[in-house]
């Protein structure tokens, strides 16, 4: 059973290095807001079109900001979330055949 916890474990830790190596980006208003982070869902660049602070709109930038971010991380929260189901069944899916008999 600790072998199998232990497993469990080491999967996890492979997973979230694999994550820390994805990138998923997210965007607004055609690309002038750009957000880079990775599928651990940490933030590694925001880049914003010089366009947007001529028109010194500001709540139009943190508006386009919010979009970019919260499309960047739902798109981490994806690959998470297959990640997490792949490796639960690597190491489940063979119980499914004792169910089966």
């Amino acid at each position: 059973m600790f072998d199998k916890l232990f497993q469990a474990q080491q999967k996890a830790q492979e997973i979230k290095a694999r994550l820390d190596n994805i990138s998923v980006v997210g965007e607004a208003e055609g690309s002038k807001v750009r957000v880079i982070a990775t599928a651990n869902k940490e933030i590694k660049e925001i880049t914003i079109s010089e366009d947007l602070f001529t028109g010194g709109d500001r709540e139009q930038v943190e508006e386009l900001l919010i979009v970019a971010l919260n499309k960047a991380l739902a798109q981490a929260d994806n690959i998470s979330q297959a990640e997490m189901q792949a490796a639960t069944n690597d190491m489940f899916g063979g119980l499914g055949n004792l169910f089966n008999k």
